[in-house]
């Protein structure tokens, strides 16, 4: 696995980031272990993990295994944001809460520091100031090693780091967005600042819950059973089933076939070599799905299959101005 510098920073991490999303809920703690261990075993050192996760579950799965290993061996990055109670200031990005989520978060992992926190969602109520000193302050205590977004827009993501640069706090190192071949408004704003700000991306979802799994087939009317599509929430049946789709899957499944790798290797493989794009972040549910995505990495997609997908994936209404 080769490994890129996060942003513009001296911080190397490998080009694929493991998602532990789901440990400690629709992965048990053994299935987490062994992910973990080939991850790692196959040269991985990038981990991402939120407070939020199975309610902490996912961080004490992770910081259980960070016992058994070399903790400067690896770069572990978690979030803080989302609700971890039902009390007001169980949530958001006040000091109050990121200093208990952070002293929360170390414990769940058995670490003395946080290589990467990030905040996960934009938080309305809170001054940024307030937020971005905050983040400052944990980085200046030994805490915190970098700091970084996920889920903001452009504006807000510009605005965080121009008010870093005019009070000489902690810079923003890295921004997670979702970016698919199905999902590739980022491009619009949120990648060009990234790209002028020297901030990293690291991608979440690269197969849209499991849209590019190639499980998904045109002439569909429901999505299988157990599926995450089966459960309400942002990953709707309605939001993507539709003609858009149906071709990128296709148009998926030829440049797969014909590159002689899966669906999943090629769609991640696709955003491994989009511009700005650091690492994407898989969450393989089981080890043997691992062993699928890590074929994402040590070959290259040809310009022309690239072009293929890109042709493909675009989207066919920009909204003003991007269609100017």
């Amino acid at each position: 696995m080769d490994y890129r510098y996060l942003g513009a920073t001296g911080l190397k991490v490998s080009e694929l980031c493991l998602g532990a999303m789901m440990f400690g809920d629709r992965t048990d703690e053994q299935a987490s272990m062994e992910i973990l261990h080939k991850f790692t075993g196959a040269g991985g050192t990038f981990i991402d993990t939120a407070d939020v996760y199975g309610e902490g579950r996912s961080e004490e799965v992770l910081g259980r295994w960070l016992k058994t290993q070399r903790r400067d061996d690896h770069v572990i990055a978690t979030k803080v944001g989302g609700a971890m109670g039902r009390q007001p200031n169980d949530r958001g990005l006040s000091r109050k809460h990121i200093l208990e989520a952070v002293d929360a978060s170390l414990r769940r992992l058995g670490t003395d520091y946080i290589d990467l926190y990030q905040m996960h969602l934009w938080d309305d109520g809170t001054p940024l100031t307030e937020t971005l000193s905050t983040l400052d302050t944990l980085v200046r205590s030994g805490k915190v090693r970098y700091i970084g977004a996920s889920n903001f827009r452009g504006w807000q993501l510009q605005q965080a780091i121009d008010r870093c640069r005019q009070h000489g706090w902690e810079p923003l190192t890295s921004l997670q967005p979702l970016y698919t071949l199905l999902d590739r408004a980022s491009e619009w704003e949120l990648l060009p600042v990234c790209q002028n700000e020297g901030v990293g991306v690291i991608t979440w979802s690269p197969l849209r819950s499991g849209w590019l799994s190639g499980g998904y087939r045109r002439g569909m009317t429901a999505p299988p059973k157990n599926s995450k599509l089966s459960s309400p929430g942002s990953h709707s049946w309605d939001r993507y089933a539709n003609d858009h789709t149906w071709r990128v899957i296709e148009e998926l499944a030829a440049v797969a076939e014909g590159a002689g790798r899966t669906m999943p290797q090629v769609a991640v493989r696709w955003l491994l070599q989009r511009p700005g794009v650091t690492a994407p972040i898989i969450g393989p549910r089981t080890p043997s799905y691992l062993d699928d995505l890590l074929g994402a990495v040590g070959w290259s997609l040809t310009p022309e299959q690239m072009e293929r997908l890109d042709l493909a994936s675009e989207p066919e209404r920009s909204p003003y101005p991007y269609f100017l």
